[in-house]
């Protein structure tokens, strides 16, 4: 690899807008870009003293928060939309906001952005696939009109004890009897650790690359196969694994949509139902190395508990 690819922290004066740092994953690349030395100003739809991000809708909004920023990643991200104090619908938070952010951007001179996406969006009718696809196509089209050197990162699976479908994984390892979807029985995903794909994500941000990046773990295994594994690394013995029948599983789903807090829903069973994987050499070589198997997932992911 050319030492390009791995450059040295940058230097203090750099400054990063992170829209997300108070999500799971944005904490993550909060952490990991002060490690390297960015200072690093934060939107989110909950933090106070912070930029409400649900509220940029426009282009104008933006621009008084660009001044001395030289790059901006945008790592918000939600299942379904969040009604009530503080929330907003999908089409604000993955669209509507973006779209104004990446042409504020465009406007101030501010080209290096990043777009924290996600693998699977493509091809896939849920309202979070669509919202997330429209921001993704908006920078890549600025991007490609030389007005933007736009990113945008699609990772598989993210793990990490804050991760709410970790923690789903991590309550289901739990149990000696597992009955689960046929989905999770058969699609693949390629979970990476939350941590490892900050620091994969802060040297993308340093680097030259536009267009898409997918972003895996080494080893494509089932949902049921990941959970199983979890339980193994727990000290406990192998689960009894039965599958639930279609109609239970529209039905749990559904069940689900009645709880805003649950990682289970109608637009998880949708994702789901589609593999989750992608060439394991693109993750390896942002990291500089390579990344926890899920075979060690669990060592990886307990130091991040709060």
């Amino acid at each position: 690899m050319s030492n390009s690819h791995h450059p040295s922290p940058p230097p203090t004066d750099q400054t990063v807008l992170l829209c997300g740092a108070q999500g799971f994953i944005g904490q993550a690349l909060a952490a990991q870009l002060r490690l390297q030395g960015f200072h690093v100003i934060a939107a989110s739809r909950s933090a106070q003293n912070a930029i409400n991000y649900a509220a940029m809708r426009n282009t104008s909004d933006w621009l008084p928060h660009l001044q001395n920023v030289q790059m901006v990643i945008n790592a918000v991200g939600s299942l379904r939309s969040q009604p009530g104090a503080g929330g907003a619908d999908l089409e604000t938070l993955h669209h509507i906001a973006p779209q104004a952010l990446f042409d504020a951007c465009a406007q101030a001179g501010v080209r290096r952005v990043l777009q924290l996406s996600a693998l699977g969006v493509e091809g896939n009718d849920t309202d979070y696939a669509r919202t997330k696809r429209a921001a993704d196509a908006h920078l890549l089209r600025l991007t490609a009109q030389g007005l933007l050197d736009g990113l945008v990162v699609r990772p598989s699976i993210v793990m990490g004890a804050r991760g709410a479908s970790t923690q789903l994984f991590l309550n289901l390892a739990r149990l000696p009897v597992l009955v689960l979807p046929a989905v999770m029985r058969e699609r693949l995903i390629q979970p990476v650790v939350a941590s490892e794909l900050a620091e994969a994500m802060a040297r993308l941000l340093l680097s030259p690359t536009t267009g898409v990046v997918e972003l895996g773990g080494p080893v494509q295994l089932t949902m049921a196969t990941m959970i199983a594994s979890l339980r193994q690394q727990a000290g406990h013995a192998a689960p009894v694994t039965i599958t639930l029948p279609r109609f239970a599983t529209l039905a749990s789903a559904r069940l689900g949509d009645a709880f805003a807090a649950s990682p289970w829903c109608s637009a998880s069973l949708e994702l789901a139902s589609h593999d989750n994987s992608c060439d394991p050499a693109s993750m390896a070589h942002w990291l500089g190395r390579t990344p926890t198997s899920p075979a060690q997932m669990l060592a990886a992911i307990r130091p991040e508990r709060g």
